[in-house]
Order: C-alpha cells, then structure tokens, then sequence
C-alpha cells in the first residue's frame, strides 16, 4: 500500500505541539495573574464523540462509473480522557493554555462504497486525540465562558476492505489488491467553546464542545494495476481521498492550583 498524502508525519506534529506549548507558556510566565488568582489547574472528563468521515471515490473505480461517488459514515461513542492548563491575564485580557488528550471507541464505518455490490467496506477509527490550545474567556455572573484555537494530533487508522467470490455459492475471500489499511498519526486543528462554574474553592465543573479537522489522506487500491479506474481510464492505480472530522462533548472535573 502506497499512501501519497497523510498529514504530516509524527516528529513534525510533536515539534509543532511542543514549539506551541512552550511559547505560549513563555507568554503566560511573562504575564500578570488574574485578579481571582487562578494559576494552573488540571482535570478528568467523560463524553461523548461524533466522528464524521468521508470517503471519496475519486475515479469511480468501486462504484463503477460514477467519478468522485462520496460516501459518508459518521459513528459516535463513549471519550474519556485528561487536561491540563494554565490561565492567565495580558494587559487585562483573561487568557488561558491547554493540553489535552482523548482516548475511547471512535470509530465509524460503512458498506456503501460499491453501493450495488456491498462488498467493500470502509473504515475509520480514531486511537487517540491530543491538543494544544488557547483561549480567552469572560465571567457571565456564576459561570465563565470561553473559546480556545490550537493544533491536534491523532491516531488514526484508515482502511477499505474488499470481498470477492468466484460464484454465489463460493466462499467469500479478501482481495487485498483492492483492500489497505493505513496507520498514522494525523495532524489538524480544533477549535472549542465551553463554559465553567465553581463547585468550591478549589474545583470547577465545566462543559465543552470540541470540533477537530485532521484534513484528507490519498490511498490507492487496484494497485497491480490490472483494472481500470472506472470505464474509458487506463490500468493504472485508483485513488480513494478520505476526510476525517471529529466532534466531542464532554463534562470535566477540574482542580485549581496556586490560589491565593
């Protein structure tokens, strides 16, 4: 399997993630506390997760003869995962910055791909999520709101599987010309907004809606090339372009740190 477009690769996501926590942390050190003296904080939260793929057929090779024939399959699931971060204040401006990571069952799939035959079967599961955001936020009476921005990882699996048979009472077997699955970590970027209110002293319970963009991946089937990539194109390699999007709400327990 030949993968001509994933993202960016592991170390240039890792390098951007880290480059964007330390010069905002940088930015939060330099900065004066907010007036309620919040300093860092950290915290657990469960949700749920909508995952919304497509699949693009770009030649009409599985669905034969219809050229650029889009499939989706959104899913949703159980997330849990943990956060930490830090707010702050510049010139008066209530900000903040964030780290997260997300794990759970975040997959979706679907058979429509060949929508005649129902042989073929496209999948998605995303492994893991981590972000690195920041935000501003604004007291409303009991509660804060907020918006953040930033850069997110992934680990993501993409795959088609193709089955085929010699006759209808034959058995039916992979063809793994036609069939791949790709394993990567996936870069894009997320956007939230979300609100906040103190249980105590110390702790806060919030509720968040997330959105991720990982943007599309290019894989290729029939790649011995022993087929056409839909009626009147030459035997060559057939494109699939996948997008991926993910889409979460979670409640979080958070824990404040360095009040005074």
């Amino acid at each position: 399997m030949r993968i001509i477009r994933q993202g960016r690769t592991l170390r240039q996501t890792a390098i951007k993630l880290l480059a964007s926590a330390l010069l905002i942390s940088g930015i939060a050190n330099a900065a004066e506390r907010p007036a309620n003296g919040s300093d860092g904080y950290a915290g657990v939260f469960i949700g749920n997760g909508w995952t919304d793929n497509r699949i693009v057929d770009v030649d009409g090779f599985s669905n034969w003869g219809s050229p650029g024939w889009t499939t989706d399959y959104d899913e949703d699931g159980f997330i849990g995962g943990a956060l930490i971060g830090k707010r702050f204040a510049v010139g008066g401006i209530p900000l903040r910055v964030e780290l997260s990571g997300t794990f759970g069952d975040l997959s979706g799939e679907t058979n429509q791909l060949d929508p005649e035959g129902l042989d073929e079967t496209a999948r998605t599961e995303f492994r893991w999520v981590a972000a690195a955001r920041v935000g501003v936020g604004q007291s409303l009476g009991p509660a804060r709101v907020f918006a953040t921005a930033g850069l997110a990882a992934a680990g993501l699996d993409n795959s088609v599987t193709d089955l085929d048979r010699s006759g209808l009472n034959d058995p039916w077997h992979l063809d793994p010309d036609d069939s791949f699955r790709a394993s990567a970590t996936a870069a894009g970027w997320t956007v939230s907004l979300g609100a906040e209110t103190q249980l105590a002293n110390a702790w806060l319970l919030r509720l968040e809606g997330v959105h991720f963009d990982f943007g599309y991946s290019t894989h290729e089937v029939n790649r011995s090339a022993n087929g056409r990539c839909g009626p009147g194109n030459p035997r060559r390699p057939c494109p699939y372009r996948i997008e991926n999007k993910l889409s979460i709400l979670r409640l979080a327990l958070i824990r404040r740190f360095g009040l005074r």
